[in-house]
Parts: structure tokens; C-alpha cells; sequence
């Protein structure tokens, strides 16, 4: 009768069976580690959901057709947006996002941007201080006038909404 062998842990079984589990656990911490640089970027959770409330256009003064408008907009959901181009067919030539920012001297101008961010859980009051978009009225509107838009945002696409027309003395300020 031939006596069986015992199974015996070597140095060179037991190097192979810790490497061989290292591996995995090696990928998992790199997958977690990524997971978590990518929830702690803003870049995880629900997606953006846009509101978009109280659209005012100013009535042009005079001969002129430049205006402006201004629109209050709020994320509800969990990931960043941004607002990257507004159009209407109510309005002739070009529309613009564009920015007041003062110069040397105390003067002011209107700088165009082109997209402007809209972070989770925020909201962004467009004003004549701030942000606006800025456009030429295509025929003569009379206050109380309403101005279709639709708004482009990177993420959650095209939202329309409609701006009444108001007087500049009634507008954002």
C-alpha cells in the first residue's frame, strides 16, 4: 500500500494564490476610485431638469429694434448644464448671449459669451447688471406683446418658453 502525499502550502503556492488575487482586487479599487473622482465632479446623480420662468423683453425705444431679454432659469436635477444658444422666430437678425462688464473709466459695454453655465440645484437671474440676450425686434411690439423663445442648453436640449414684452421702466433691473 503506497502512502498518499499531503497537500503542503509552499512558499512558491502561496506567492501564486496571493497574486492571483491581488489582481481583482487591484481593478476594483481603480473602478472604485474613478467612481468616486467622477460622483465628486458633479458628474453622477440625476440629470439637469430646467425651469424657466418669468421671460421679460424690453420694448424697444424709439427707432430702434435692439432689445434685450431676460429669463429667470433654475437646474432642478443633479448634474451641471449649460445654456449655449437662444433662438425665436418672432425676431429678426441675431440673437446673442451677451454679458455687461465695465471698462476703465466707469463705462460700460456688452460683452457676447458664448454659453454661460447653469449648475445642479441652482437657479440664474438674467438682468441688465449681468447676463442677457441681447436681439432685434423683426416688427413693432406694444407692451403686453407675447415673444416665443426657445431656449438651447448642452444637456437637456431645447426648452421653449414664451417673454412678455414689458417697458424698460417695468423690465429687470
Amino acid at each position: 500500500m503506497t502512502r498518499q502525499s499531503l497537500w503542503r502550502p509552499t512558499r512558491r503556492r502561496l506567492t501564486d494564490t496571493l497574486l492571483a488575487a491581488l489582481a481583482p482586487v487591484t481593478v476594483c479599487s481603480i473602478a472604485l476610485g474613478g467612481l468616486t473622482t467622477w460622483t465628486g465632479a458633479g458628474k453622477a446623480g440625476s440629470p439637469a431638469r430646467i425651469a424657466v420662468s418669468n421671460g421679460r423683453v424690453l420694448l424697444p425705444y424709439g427707432n430702434n429694434t435692439d432689445t434685450a431679454a431676460f429669463f429667470d432659469l433654475t437646474n432642478l436635477g443633479g448634474s451641471d448644464d449649460r445654456l449655449v444658444r437662444v433662438t425665436s422666430s418672432a425676431t429678426g437678425g441675431e440673437i446673442a448671449l451677451s454679458r455687461h462688464r465695465m471698462a476703465d473709466g466707469g463705462t460700460a459695454y456688452k460683452a457676447e459669451v458664448a454659453s454661460t453655465a447653469l449648475p445642479a440645484g441652482r437657479e440664474l437671474a438674467m438682468s441688465p447688471k449681468g447676463l442677457d440676450v441681447t436681439l432685434r425686434a423683426e416688427s413693432r411690439w406694444s407692451a403686453g406683446d407675447l415673444v416665443p423663445f426657445t431656449l438651447h442648453f448642452e444637456r437637456s436640449g431645447a426648452v421653449k418658453t414664451i417673454a412678455v414684452v414689458v417697458r424698460p421702466s417695468d423690465g429687470p433691473s
